[in-house]
């Protein structure tokens, strides 16, 4: 007893109960790779030339950074990932344009609760929206489990944020994820486990969840996890999955600190450049002039997002000056969007569609800015020079934020669009 979520998840995996600071050896269910793919390639081959993988079954590759390639090394690089998949009998492999690999591995049944799942990209805590112990690791420590299969981790210490209430029109998941990041920092919960946990869970739908976890690393967090719940279990009966390995704390688990929020006093919130951390209301940066929208990534690129965003812009156009970049998280998420009639509308209203992927969210392609310009960003970061250029701005925001001030060509509260 006594036990969170962490250390029941890392003890099942060890076969034993472990403590808290303990050094464990796990066997990940998954080891998830992109397009750096490429760079772990070069290092398993050239620490064990003409080697196997060690299990090809709990490898999954996803190319999404960039996508289509961009320039002759990154299209070498597609090739020679393609190539060693062939190689090593990889079947969970998915090419240029299925998607965002943090949105396609739930959407193939890849990550389920009470899951490891270790990935070279620091946004694979997104997966504990499904009640997976997910976390980011380096390319070296993934050509490593290529090879052997197995690594260490630390049992964390866990933050427990107890939520309650519901949100309020034009508030949405990404601006409580922010309001907390802006009040933990962004090294506040450094290795730590972070549990989203009280009553209001039940009414966060799985992609406000997705958005919540996908950020978790921006205040440190080695995991951000969500407990299984009805909402989860549907999820996984759509997918003809069912639930056994689901993880719960105890209701006695003993946490480093527990914080609380009430989602009825959520506003709508914008991280400033040049930290997630620098988090303030909307109504701050009122008339704020902005160059660019981006709606989309792995943060905030799911239906419901762009469906957020379309019933914001319905019936009007984008602000003259403004550009509007949607990237879908993912081909089965554009294709229910499309159905839907939602791209149509985001199109009629000015936007640009991009192929699922990651798109300008890295500053590769598809949408980098020039010196001095504005973009406001529903992706997960803010970083100076991220969007490719580090004389211009990013700032944070929701779908609700980012379609309003696609409207007003300003940063606007989306509740005065409303209005």
């Amino acid at each position: 007893m006594s036990e969170t979520f962490a250390m029941k998840v890392l003890g099942r995996a060890t076969g034993k109960k472990v403590s808290e600071g303990e050094i464990v050896f796990v066997e990940p269910d998954f080891v998830l790779t992109h397009d750096n793919s490429a760079a772990i390639i070069d290092k398993f081959e050239s620490t064990v030339p003409g080697g196997k993988v060690r299990y090809p079954d709990r490898i999954a590759i996803v190319l999404d950074h960039v996508v289509p390639a961009a320039t002759s090394r990154n299209a070498a690089g597609h090739r020679q990932v393609r190539k060693f998949v062939r190689e090593q009998g990889i079947s969970n492999f998915f090419d240029v344009g299925v998607g965002v690999c943090h949105q396609v591995m739930p959407e193939m049944g890849l990550v389920l609760p009470g899951s490891i799942v270790l990935g070279s990209d620091s946004h694979t805590c997104t997966y504990g929206a499904f009640n997976a112990f997910a976390t980011g690791i380096d390319r070296t420590e993934a050509a490593g489990l290529w090879i052997t299969g197995r690594t260490w981790l630390r049992v964390p210490a866990t933050i427990n944020i107890e939520l309650t209430g519901a949100f309020a029109g034009g508030v949405s998941a990404k601006d409580l994820i922010l309001t907390i990041i802006g009040d933990v920092g962004s090294g506040g919960a450094n290795y730590k486990a972070v549990e989203f946990n009280g009553p209001a869970v039940g009414g966060l739908r799985m992609s406000d969840r997705m958005t919540m976890a996908n950020m978790g690393i921006e205040m440190g967090a080695k995991i951000a996890a969500f407990p299984s719940n009805i909402r989860t279990g549907e999820y996984f009966r759509n997918l003809d999955i069912p639930i056994t390995g689901a993880v719960w704390s105890d209701h006695d688990a003993i946490y480093e600190r527990t914080m609380e929020y009430d989602l009825s006093d959520v506003v709508p919130v914008v991280a400033k450049p040049h930290k997630v951390d620098n988090v303030v209301p909307v109504a701050d940066l009122k008339g704020i002039g902005i160059d660019q929208v981006f709606l989309g990534t792995c943060t905030n690129g799911r239906l419901e997002d762009l469906k957020a965003a379309a019933d914001i812009l319905r019936g009007h156009t984008i602000a003259s000056g403004v550009r509007l970049i949607v990237g879908p998280a993912s081909r089965n998420e554009f294709l229910k969007a499309d159905r839907q009639g939602i791209i149509a509308e985001l199109v009629s209203a000015g936007a640009v569609m991009l192929p699922p992927g990651c798109g300008p969210c890295l500053g590769a392609h598809q949408g980098v800015l020039a010196p001095g310009e504005k973009c406001l960003s529903t992706a997960n970061r803010n970083f100076r020079g991220r969007m490719g250029e580090k004389d211009a701005e990013i700032y944070l925001a929701s779908p609700e934020t980012a379609a309003a001030s696609a409207l007003t060509g300003r940063i606007t509260d989306p509740r005065e669009v409303a209005k």
